[in-house]
């Protein structure tokens, strides 16, 4: 039997093909994929950013959800038929990090998706430890989100960011506004930074606060809302040097900033405002499978809503044009491929 599969070709290029089905070996799952999103570090392969990493005849993907078709031997806790995600992160097992307990930054970690195929195509075979069952009656469109909302569930934990407390986001994309989601729900009243009008209209009508910093002095508004304290955690979701240089103006005594973007270049720190105020940096990369089943348990209780970022939907056949639309899109979030689809 074949599988349809999109492969990112080089020079912003996708082409179709019809690849030969692979059963699952012992350890492995093979999933029908459902959805599978659009995220930022998809983009930047699409721009040829990755090729050293990824070539030239890759299938890309992995903020996926599905159905199990078949599994391999040696495969317990996981049955034909469950809906799921797949956590693609495959660490070594046996680095520094790994022995530590830390395989989430394991020294040569394997991202699905980026180092092997990823979830852009019919049917996606992967090791059955990077499964997480979902509960029946989730919706496969929403569930698609649990990656990015892993993420999101990953740095508000990092921050350890308590009720009552002020948090401020650099970035209104669908990271910095998921990161808000979970923030809010934590109890902390949150903030989010963003140059995009029609992101901070996006952000307003998921009810959360945005404000524009090349229009209102985002320092003064912190000191106001703070009493002069300042945002006791600072998530930098942005990825530029005006973020970076927001993060130390407006954090508070022992602020805690949490670097969730990777940035392009080295920014420029103002190592200096940490020893004045004793900030903290916390670096912070992908998730542990403790928030994969956060993210799990916030959909399933509908303490987060998470459809509101979902602003198109095209199928598998049509994946050169929904990369196309996304390049410099002022107003989509989050684009799902529908993989189910005929391609």
């Amino acid at each position: 039997m074949t599988n349809t599969a999109a492969f990112y070709r080089g020079d912003r290029r996708f082409e179709i093909e019809q690849i030969p089905e692979r059963a699952p070996l012992p350890g492995e799952v093979q999933i029908d994929v459902a959805f599978c999103g659009i995220c930022g570090t998809d983009l930047h392969a699409f721009h040829g950013n990755m090729d050293a990493r990824i070539g030239t005849h890759r299938v890309i993907g992995h903020e996926m959800s599905g159905r199990v078709s078949a599994i391999g031997a040696d495969v317990l806790g996981i049955a034909v038929g469950e809906n799921v995600v797949v956590r693609p992160l495959d660490p070594c097992g046996s680095c520094p990090a790994c022995r530590a307990g830390l395989s989430h930054i394991c020294h040569r970690l394997k991202f699905l998706g980026l180092d092997t195929d990823g979830a852009f195509q019919q049917k996606w075979t992967v090791p059955a430890h990077t499964i997480h069952v979902l509960p029946a009656d989730m919706p496969l469109d929403r569930a698609a989100l649990i990656e990015p909302l892993a993420v999101a569930c990953h740095d508000v934990r990092m921050s350890r960011l308590v009720a009552g407390e002020m948090a401020l986001v650099i970035g209104g994309g669908p990271i910095g506004v998921l990161v808000a989601m979970v923030a809010a729900y934590k109890g902390a009243r949150v903030l989010v930074s963003e140059v995009n009008e029609n992101r901070l209209a996006k952000i307003a009508a998921l009810g959360l606060a945005g404000i524009n910093p090349t229009k209102t002095d985002l320092s003064r508004e912190i000191t106001r809302m703070t009493a002069d304290k300042g945002a006791d955690v600072v998530f930098e979701v942005s990825g530029s040097q005006g973020g970076v240089d927001l993060m130390t103006e407006v954090a508070a005594t022992r602020g805690r900033i949490v670097m969730v973007a990777m940035h392009p270049r080295k920014p420029t720190v103002d190592l200096f405002r940490f020893f004045w105020r004793e900030l903290q940096l916390i670096g912070t990369r992908v998730y542990e499978p403790e928030d994969y089943e956060a993210a799990i348990a916030l959909l399933e209780g509908g303490k987060v809503d998470v459809d509101g970022l979902i602003t198109d939907r095209r199928p598998l056949r049509e994946i050169q044009a929904a990369f196309d639309a996304l390049d410099n899109n002022p107003v989509a979030m989050k684009t799902l491929i529908d993989c189910g689809s005929a391609a």
